[in-house]
């Protein structure tokens, strides 16, 4: 049987680069910084439309950490704020129109999220700057969990679909949903008897994984690697096509049997209506972060994959996403 790839994760990388303008933001390049490597930018500040200690959020952090170490920007604020699967940030990024100051971490959850939550915001209204990283998917559970392999954990799945309960760190719609029911769809069960519980973010998602109030979660395993290498979390199996270099040890679901390959992404927006000079500034800044050894050595050791890609490019790829995700949605009814 021919490999079931997820073409709506499809993802890409690192949200950075979006075609290297350079250009100061709304005042001239020697006050703003950023066009010809004169001084860091100041006054950025990215949202995470999630809970502390997720995907977006580490993302985010992350490339925040990296300007400044790289002196690309200076004074990057990263806040948080979260509700219903993103789009309650989601619709403050369409309600600050014309803020060239600021983005927001996104990514595949908060396209589903959009839908699911019938956010009156869409991801369609933003400014597209750069798709960031691509990350593989992980099945895990707590060390004690009577579940040693994948395989294990598909057998009690299948024989009591609505006793065992998932949890994930997005809402219907994002990809910690769409990774469970399409795996359950690839072994058989019928994804509406999924018993599946939404947490807001991999920094809610990992305490009902350690205590036991889930029999295991689906979610990019990069929300995990700490707790794995402090043994408290064991990962079953990675959903990328190839075994994680984070990982080696961890089969993936392909070399287990089970035919599915699944990716998530992360991209960065900003508000609708900002000025060509804005835009051009967290381009340039994304770009220079992209091309950094410092940003090179995150991916390399939080096993992230780069394929990047912005501006026009991403913007017909969110398009695309938009689409797809609407069409999974109506089949599983939740759309």
């Amino acid at each position: 049987m021919a490999t079931r790839r997820n073409l709506l994760v499809m993802g890409v990388a690192a949200a950075t680069a979006l075609a290297l303008g350079a250009c100061g933001a709304t005042a001239d390049k020697n006050e703003a910084g950023g066009g010809d490597g004169d001084k860091p930018v100041a006054g950025l500040r990215i949202m995470v439309p999630n809970s502390p200690g997720g995907g977006y959020d580490t993302t985010a952090r992350t490339a925040a950490k990296v300007m400044e170490d790289a002196k690309i920007a200076t004074g990057v604020q990263v806040f948080n704020l979260p509700g219903a699967g993103g789009t309650v940030g989601l619709q403050r990024t369409v309600n600050e129109k014309g803020n060239g100051k600021l983005a927001m971490q996104m990514g595949l959850g908060v396209v589903g999220a959009s839908y699911t939550s019938k956010s009156a915001a869409t991801l369609t209204q933003t400014t597209p700057l750069a798709k960031m990283i691509e990350e593989a998917g992980a099945i895990v559970v707590p060390k004690d969990s009577p579940y040693k392999t994948i395989n294990d954990l598909v057998a009690a799945w299948k024989a009591n679909p609505k006793g065992i309960a998932v949890g994930g760190g997005s809402s219907p719609g994002g990809p910690d949903h769409l990774l469970p029911m399409q795996l359950a769809q690839t072994v058989g069960i019928d994804p509406r008897q999924v018993n599946f519980i939404s947490y807001d973010g991999g920094g809610e998602l990992l305490p009902a994984v350690l205590g036991g109030k889930v029999a295991f979660g689906a979610s990019g395993f990069g929300e995990f690697l700490d707790q794995v290498e402090a043994g408290q979390i064991r990962v079953l199996a990675v959903t990328s096509e190839a075994p994680i270099e984070a990982l080696k040890d961890v089969p993936t679901l392909k070399s287990s049997g089970i035919d599915l390959v699944f990716t998530n992404w992360r991209g960065i927006v900003a508000p609708p209506e900002i000025s060509d000079a804005d835009k051009k500034v967290w381009i340039d800044v994304l770009t220079k972060m992209h091309e950094s050894e410092e940003w090179k050595a995150e991916l390399t050791k939080r096993g992230w994959t780069d394929a990047f890609i912005t501006g026009d490019e991403f913007a017909t790829f969110l398009t695309e996403q938009d689409k797809s995700v609407a069409d999974l949605l109506k089949q599983l009814g939740l759309a």
